[in-house]
């Protein structure tokens, strides 16, 4: 009996899970080029007329790419269901699936996470390209506020996060890799996004000296630049910087001042 009562309240979370990710529209962007990209998408729960919100464009690691347009919603995606999130923070929130044979920023996993040996000056691949056009698609939207564009990645997510502010730095008032890493040579380009990086000093998959050495290249160019380093903790450091303290409240409260920009410049 007590092994079916606990088999019946897994199923019943588990039902209640998928129903909660069911808030996010299922859809499929094809690119200029004919590439499919499955993505989900959260709206502002209540939108006004006239009002303009925020989006947040949020890259999965590797263990969730597919074709399911599922599992890309395994990590954050509950953090912007919460309702007082979504009361207190409404915006637009794009989870993008890459498929299983990509890789986000580059054609194919890394041969090293060494900083220094991290590839620089490739160019963008079709699934990445997808996911330049899927957000300027939105970008496009009259209630998208372009003043406050925010991207987020864990692990291989975080890597694209950081190819992404490097390539369009125009575009994205914050960014946040989780657990990432990125040749430093590349930053200088970012150095008037707001930044907040998050690693495990344990990471035995992405070496925490990813985002040590991304800190310091950023801090170096005059970078708005915060990194948090969590003790003890292994790849997973989503978790803890998910449940840092103002985690929502300092992303949303980023915004892009031109005249700032150009005084930093």
């Amino acid at each position: 009996m007590k092994k079916l009562i606990l088999l019946l309240s897994v199923l019943l979370f588990s039902l209640e899970f998928v129903a909660a990710q069911d808030e996010y529209e299922r859809s499929v962007f094809v690119s200029s080029s004919g590439d499919s990209l499955n993505y989900r998408l959260l709206e502002p729960e209540v939108m006004q007329a006239g009002e303009k919100y925020p989006l947040v464009l949020f890259l999965h690691g590797a263990g969730e790419r597919g074709n399911d347009n599922e599992k890309q919603l395994t990590h954050g995606g509950q953090m912007f269901l919460n309702p007082v999130n979504r009361e207190k923070y409404p915006a637009f929130v794009l989870f993008p699936q890459c498929p299983e044979s990509g890789y986000w920023a580059y054609e194919n996993r890394p041969q090293s996470f060494i900083p220094t040996q991290m590839p620089v000056g490739k160019e963008m691949p079709s699934v990445f390209q997808a996911v330049k056009e899927l957000l300027d698609m939105y970008l496009a939207n009259p209630q998208v506020d372009k003043s406050r564009i925010y991207i987020m990645g864990l692990s291989m997510g975080a890597m694209g996060t950081y190819d992404m502010v490097s390539r369009f730095p125009d575009i994205f008032a914050a960014a946040v890799p989780i657990c990432g890493t990125v040749n430093p040579t590349r930053l200088s380009a970012a150095r008037n996004v707001a930044f907040r990086i998050f690693h495990g000093d344990a990471d035995d998959v992405v070496p925490v000296a990813g985002s040590r050495q991304a800190y310091k290249a950023l801090k170096a160019a005059g970078a708005s630049v915060e990194y948090i380093e969590f003790p003890g903790c292994n790849h997973g450091s989503w978790n803890p910087a998910f449940n840092y303290p103002d985690f929502m409240k300092w992303l949303f409260t980023q915004k892009r001042n031109k005249i700032c920009n150009m005084l930093r410049q």
